[in-house]
Order: structure tokens, then C-alpha cells, then sequence
């Protein structure tokens, strides 16, 4: 679990997306005739019941034996998007086979462009309803649980480490039946590459500290659909992805687990939302742990909230049905904040929802 819920260095900005949302004070009103509610939300043109996301995360797998799968098929009962990680552990291809609607898939930028135009070409071919591309990953924020726990870049196994995983025979024998134990977006696509650790030293050395707005005009050029945006903190850099042809951004320090000392996600959203106005969709990521904190993101201007640990702790637990779980919980605690605030539609919450 480790993996999963650090950040990066001192993690104060992993700790200022959850208490800045907390913070953020709902307006209480009363006899406003709330009865007859839904979530319904239109999302990249698409009609959702819930205004939710579930965002990509890397080595679902191995929290749970075929976890993308699980995530996705959650996902799809719920009817929400559902995005893959490039860092998956099953593909594009096993997940695709096991859903019946569209999902959208998570790319990062590497320097082995034939391999990037390959995953496009799959995500296409899968019938990938829209390409979310992360972009804040030039380099890796160091996380000190993952140096201390040996999940470092080559990982360094130590006794602690293996006696940990000794000590779970459940969660190995869970992994284990799973229909793959590495990364399957990789997995004989790249020599040298048969497992996790070869595969992690690969991708390390795959970062691209050269990488500019203009390269986003080449995905654009591989990529003909629905392009997302994520990782955006800055207003600017909102200006620049309008220009660059997005559909949609999402507002997002990556959780906290890159640069840390930057600004909670939540503090960002007003302002960029301001600065983009209706010219593009404006998704919000970082922090999301109940149907409140979805209440507040709405309320600053987000078309969707985009749940990551807060879907992968169900995960964790429990599978497609722990997931389901988390959506259903988030949900009922949106219907009930939406109640006591005195809101029937998503598209009645707004600033004026919040106190000053």
C-alpha cells in the first residue's frame, strides 16, 4: 500500500490536497425543495449518471489479481469512464476483451517514438474513446516510502521487503491467479523487458526532459479523437492546451506524487477555470475521498472529479465489487450533500454553493 498512497519528498503537497478540500466550507440551505435529485452529467459529449472518473492507475494488478479488469468492469456498471494506465499490468487488448463499452487510455511521453505511436495504434484499434495524455512526468519526484519500502528505480529487494510479502500469502495467491504478473502494455513489445524490474529500468530511462507543447502536435497527429489533458497546474498551460486542441483538462499534481511544494489541485481550479472559460472541459483530480469533496470541486468550476486512491482502496479490498462499493459511497454522499445544500442537478452547483 505503500506505492499507492505516497508522495513525493515531504509529501506536504500530497497532505494540502486533502486539507484544502476540507476546508472548503458548503453552504447549508434549508426549505429549498431538493426532492427528485440526479447526478446526470454530460462528460466529452457523453451522458453519465455520475460526474465521476475513474482515473488511471499504475500496477492496479498487482493490488488485485487482474485489477484493471476489475476497475474497468466498476466502471462500466456504474457508467463511467474508466481510464487505463500505461503502467497497467493487463493491456489495452485484456481489458478491452473483457468490457462491452469503450474506455479511455492514460499515455505518458517517451523517447522510443515508435513505441508511443504503437500504443496509440492499439489504444485505436481497441476503440479507446479518448487519449488522456499526462505530461508532468519529465522526470520522477522521489518518494521516500518507496526508497525505504524498495520500490525505487531499479527496485532494491531487501529481507524487510520479502518478509513483508512472505507475511501475505492471501494477497500473493490473489496476484498469482491473475492473467498476468507484469506489465502488460509492454510485454514482449520491448527486448530486455520480461518483467517488472527490467521493465521499471526501462521506463526510467525512457523520460524526456526535452519535451515541449510542439510534441503534443504530434500526438495530435497519431491521435484523431477525444484528446484529455492532465497534469495541468497553471493557468498558462491551460491557454496552451486549448490552443493545442484538447477536449478536456484535468487540474492535477498528479497526487501529489511529483513536484511536491506546489499548490494543492483545488487551489488551481478557480483560476484556471477562469482563465479557459467554456473553451474546453475542465476535469479536477487530487484529493477526492467523498461525495463532498466532489460537491466542492463542482462548485469551483469542474466538469467531472476524477477518483484515484479512493476507488483503488476498494480495489484493494474487495475487487470489481470493492469498487463498485467506493462509486456507490461517493455517490450517496454526493445525493445527501446535494440535498442539505438545497441542490437537485449537477448543473445547479456553483461557487454560490460554498461560503466566502
Amino acid at each position: 500500500m505503500g506505492y499507492y498512497e505516497s508522495g513525493s519528498y515531504s509529501e506536504t503537497t500530497l497532505a494540502a490536497n486533502l486539507r484544502d478540500l476540507q476546508n472548503i466550507k458548503i453552504r447549508q440551505r434549508v426549505l429549498a425543495g431538493a426532492a427528485n435529485r440526479n447526478q446526470i452529467q454530460t462528460v466529452l459529449g457523453e451522458t453519465q449518471p455520475l460526474p465521476l472518473v475513474l482515473g488511471p492507475v499504475g500496477l492496479s494488478g498487482m493490488a488485485y489479481r487482474d485489477g484493471e479488469i476489475a476497475a474497468a468492469r466498476a466502471a462500466e456498471k456504474a457508467g463511467i469512464p474508466y481510464t487505463l494506465s500505461t503502467l497497467s499490468i493487463c493491456s489495452i487488448e485484456d481489458v478491452a476483451e473483457a468490457v462491452s463499452k469503450p474506455f479511455w487510455f492514460q499515455l505518458y511521453f517517451m523517447k522510443d517514438r515508435g513505441f508511443v505511436a504503437d500504443l496509440i495504434a492499439r489504444a485505436r484499434k481497441a476503440n479507446c474513446s479518448a487519449l488522456v495524455l499526462t505530461v508532468d512526468l519529465q522526470v520522477l519526484g522521489q518518494r521516500h516510502r518507496d526508497v525505504r519500502s524498495g520500490m525505487t528505480v531499479p527496485p532494491r529487494i531487501k529481507l524487510k521487503t520479502i518478509g513483508r510479502i512472505a507475511s501475505k500469502p492471501a494477497w500473493i495467491a490473489n496476484v498469482l491467479m491473475g492473467k498476468r504478473k507484469t506489465f502488460g502494455n509492454v510485454a514482449g513489445r520491448i527486448p530486455g523487458t520480461e518483467n517488472l524490474l527490467s521493465y521499471m529500468d526501462w521506463i526510467n530511462s525512457q523520460f524526456d526532459q526535452a519535451l515541449s507543447w510542439n510534441d503534443v502536435a504530434w500526438i495530435r497527429e497519431q491521435w484523431p479523437g477525444k484528446l484529455i489533458i492532465k497534469s495541468i497546474m497553471d493557468a498558462d498551460d491551460a491557454r496552451m492546451a486549448v490552443k493545442s486542441g484538447a477536449s478536456a483538462i484535468v487540474v492535477s499534481n498528479h497526487g501529489g506524487r511529483q513536484l511536491d511544494g506546489a499548490a494543492s489541485s483545488i487551489s488551481m481550479l478557480p483560476r484556471i477555470v477562469d482563465a479557459v472559460g467554456d473553451d474546453v472541459e475542465v476535469h479536477f483530480d487530487g484529493g477526492i475521498r467523498s461525495g463532498q469533496d466532489v460537491f466542492r470541486a463542482l462548485a469551483l468550476g469542474a466538469r467531472a472529479c476524477w477518483l484515484g486512491r479512493s476507488y483503488l482502496y476498494g480495489l484493494c479490498a474487495a475487487g470489481e465489487t470493492g469498487v463498485t462499493k467506493a462509486i456507490d459511497l461517493i455517490a450517496k454522499e454526493l445525493d445527501v450533500t446535494m440535498a442539505l445544500a438545497g441542490i437537485r442537478t449537477i448543473d445547479q452547483i456553483s461557487r454560490d454553493c460554498l461560503e466566502n
